[in-house]
């Protein structure tokens, strides 16, 4: 009788060989975005301090030209490969999947809180860092939705509060 499998066997034999567990990508998950997230704010901060905060604000909101674009999002790709500190392809596969992903998450959720208008109708620079600080930590409550939820490890002698009856 033949054994069936929930998982394809190339993944099943890649779990085996890179010998992670779930929890142990996950972790690597967190660093990667926690990373991307890091060389975005790097390269936004960088370009609000230079006066163009209009620039920032089509830039996440996909109405930049081309070649801003393009030259943000290489300054991106560069700092993200300084900070991960792999080389070759698989770090051009990392920030090829991870860049793309924490991007399309930080402009969900500046559409959501409405922080590109904030950013629009406030013309300080100060303003505008401020406000770019409130998304990034609004994205990385996105990217990680267990990060601050105060949870605790209670030792073995701890005793539990009382429950109501049923």
């Amino acid at each position: 009788m033949k054994k069936v499998s929930l998982l394809p066997h190339f993944l099943r034999t890649a779990g085996q060989l890179t010998s992670m567990a779930a929890w142990q990508t996950g972790r690597l998950f967190h660093k990667a975005a926690a990373s991307a997230l890091e060389a975005i704010q790097e390269v936004l901060r960088a370009e609000i301090k230079k006066g163009n905060q209009q620039l920032v604000v089509d830039f996440l909101t996909n109405k930049a030209l081309p070649a801003a674009r393009a030259l943000l999002l290489e300054r991106m790709a560069a700092r993200l490969l300084v900070r991960i500190g792999l080389r070759g392809v698989l770090a051009s596969s990392v920030v090829g999947w991870i860049l793309p992903f924490v991007l399309e998450q930080m402009m969900k959720v500046g559409h959501k809180t409405g922080v590109f208008e904030k950013i629009r109708t406030h013309s300080t620079v100060q303003d505008s860092l401020r406000r770019l600080d409130e998304l990034k930590l609004a994205v990385w409550k996105r990217l990680a939705p267990d990060h601050g939820t105060s949870a605790e490890l209670l030792d073995d002698d701890t005793e539990l509060p009382r429950q109501l009856p049923s």
